[in-house]
């Protein structure tokens, strides 16, 4: 019978692709097709737990096939990041002018990312106040204690490094080896590896035009494999969507949930908050909020339900190159950087409001303004290098908190609504990084306000 249910469930998943797959053959826009993903996916999660409940075996079976189309096509994305971040950024600064740009442009970004990421942290600290969060007040089970001492154990191989051998990491030593993922700091360091590429076409330009030339031609030909690549995949998002937003739903136990509201409502008051204040940064820099909006909602649901940054870098860049008009450059840098350095929600946010909920627990006053200007400080240094997967807010965490002297196994209390907290965090991160893109934009006037303001602009991946 369980078997049956399991092949039941699969079945209907298989009609609402189907259903997806024919509004892309009656050519509904992207925008529709993602949106009826993720609304079809959250009401087939809803009846999912509620005919089976979150935690029986029919649901997670059903989950693991369910993962062959939402993890899968995240998978799919997570290949075309390296690839697209080389050819991306080789190919932006080659076509430079000169390099002042290149150091200009990065400066702007970083500048951006971390920045916000402060106001995060002030943020976090507020809203934690605010709603009288303290970790004491929290029962944990045994999967609570087993995440605490495992964050303990992971404690240990992060305190032994100090901040410039934190910083250390971002350089390449073998960058083939960064270009398969094997460090937390990888996608940084090809990144670096990349830029340095770019700078020596320029330099060549100079001394053997020829052969610079010769390059040029290959990266161009690599660039449009690639992109075309990336818009093959960005066309299964609407499927993608729909299958993440089905297992999310349906394995998350809602009673959890309630015994940690008060966290929950905590966490997504003080997103919204600073989304509110990206918007706003816009605002200042002469962006229409609302068109800002509209073009960028489908990158923000991706997010969402996929919970990686990484993964979302081909989708963060083609929207912010062909919707919101950021020079190819500046998208890729602000992409890439925004997924391994100042994430507004995992690493600004979540640490400081985990901190003023331990802080309690270690005799400390987490309304003191030395404990809050010294949070925020360690906050913003220890925003850089956070990987954008899955996993990069417990990095975070576990540095702002040893940095605080605060015990970190209290963080894994939490454990439970994790998910449903990362979803919005990874949002907010992404966000921040189309932000960062814009403003640096603006201010080096590498933004073409008519794609901008095109409000009937979108990335045809129907005919692309």
């Amino acid at each position: 019978m369980e078997t049956f249910l399991v092949i039941l469930n699969v079945v209907v998943l298989l009609i609402l692709i189907g259903v997806l797959f024919w509004m892309q053959k009656k050519h509904y826009s992207f925008t529709k097709r993602v949106f009826a993903g993720l609304a079809l996916g959250v009401v087939f999660g809803v009846i999912l737990q509620a005919v089976y409940t979150a935690n029986s075996d029919v649901i997670s079976k059903s989950t693991d096939w369910f993962n062959l189309v939402g993890f899968g096509y995240v998978r799919l994305l997570q290949m075309m990041v390296i690839p697209l971040i080389m050819v991306s950024i080789i190919s932006a600064i080659m076509n430079l002018k000169g390099g002042n740009n290149l150091g200009k442009m990065s400066g702007l970004i970083i500048a951006v990312l971390i920045l916000t990421t402060g106001v995060a942290a002030s943020v976090g600290i507020i809203t934690a106040n605010v709603f009288n969060l303290s970790a004491e007040n929290i029962q944990g089970g045994a999967a609570e204690q087993e995440q605490g001492a495992a964050l303990e154990q992971r404690l240990g191989e992060v305190q032994d490094q100090s901040l410039p051998e934190q910083i250390l990491e971002f350089v390449p030593a073998n960058p083939f080896a960064d270009m398969t993922g094997a460090r937390r700091s990888s996608t940084i360091a090809v990144v670096i590896f990349s830029a340095f590429i770019g700078v020596a076409v320029l330099g060549l330009d100079r001394k053997q035009p020829e052969q610079a030339d010769m390059f040029r031609k290959i990266i161009r030909s690599l660039y449009g494999i690639v992109m075309r690549i990336v818009t093959l995949v960005l066309r299964l998002t609407p499927y993608g969507i729909l299958a993440l937003m089905a297992k999310t739903i349906a394995g998350t136990d809602l009673q959890v949930i309630l015994d940690l509201i008060d966290f929950v409502l905590a966490s997504y008051t003080a997103l919204i908050v600073m989304f509110v204040i990206h918007l706003l940064l816009l605002m200042v820099f002469g962006f229409n909020p609302v068109i800002y909006l509209r073009k960028v909602l489908p990158v923000l649901t991706f997010a969402f339900t996929s919970r990686s940054s990484a993964a979302t870098i081909p989708l963060n860049v083609q929207t912010q190159n062909k919707k919101l008009g950021v020079q190819e450059g500046i998208a890729n840098l602000s992409a890439s950087f925004g997924a391994t350095m100042g994430q507004n929600g995992c690493a600004g946010i979540y640490p400081a409001m985990l901190a003023v909920m331990i802080a309690p627990s270690a005799g400390q006053d987490p309304t003191d303004w030395v404990f809050i200007l010294t949070l925020i400080v360690v906050v913003m240094i220890s925003s850089f290098g956070v990987a954008g997967v899955g996993g990069g807010a417990t990095f975070a965490s576990l540095i702002v908190l040893s940095t605080m002297n605060l015990p970190v196994a209290l963080a894994g209390l939490l454990i439970s609504v994790e998910p449903l907290i990362d979803m919005g965090r990874t949002a907010l991160n992404v966000n921040d990084s189309m932000t960062a893109g814009l403003v640096t934009g603006k201010v080096m006037k590498q933004v073409d306000t008519d794609v901008y303001k095109d409000r009937n602009q979108e990335i045809d991946l129907m005919h692309t």
